[in-house]
């Protein structure tokens, strides 16, 4: 039997995609950094941000997420980065964050 993500996990997804598109994700990292044309210009852009928050979300048995804030942070690190050359992520990335699953 396939499943549904659970109402936990459907609300952390709604919330980033809101924050995201709102200009406010991250406002520690991000404040005064416009990054929505530089993710919202390609299609691309807007994948690699999504496939970080979904590689680095982590969720119970119960499918209640347990990092949230680190899956938006890590995204956080990566639109700073494209937006400012001088920024360097700490840690840096791993593979496995920044795969594309298709």
């Amino acid at each position: 039997m396939v499943g549904h993500l659970s109402v936990d996990v459907r609300a952390s997804l709604r919330l980033f995609a809101f924050y995201l598109a709102n200009g406010t994700l991250d406002l520690d990292l991000l404040d005064g950094v416009d990054y929505r044309s530089t993710v919202f210009h390609s299609g691309s852009s807007l994948e690699q941000v999504f496939a970080i928050h979904g590689n680095v979300l982590q969720i119970d048995a119960d499918g209640m997420v347990l990092n949230d804030g680190d899956a938006q942070y890590r995204v956080a690190q990566w639109v700073r980065a494209c937006c400012d050359p001088g920024y360097r992520v700490e840690p840096p990335f791993e593979d496995w964050e920044t795969e594309l699953h298709l």
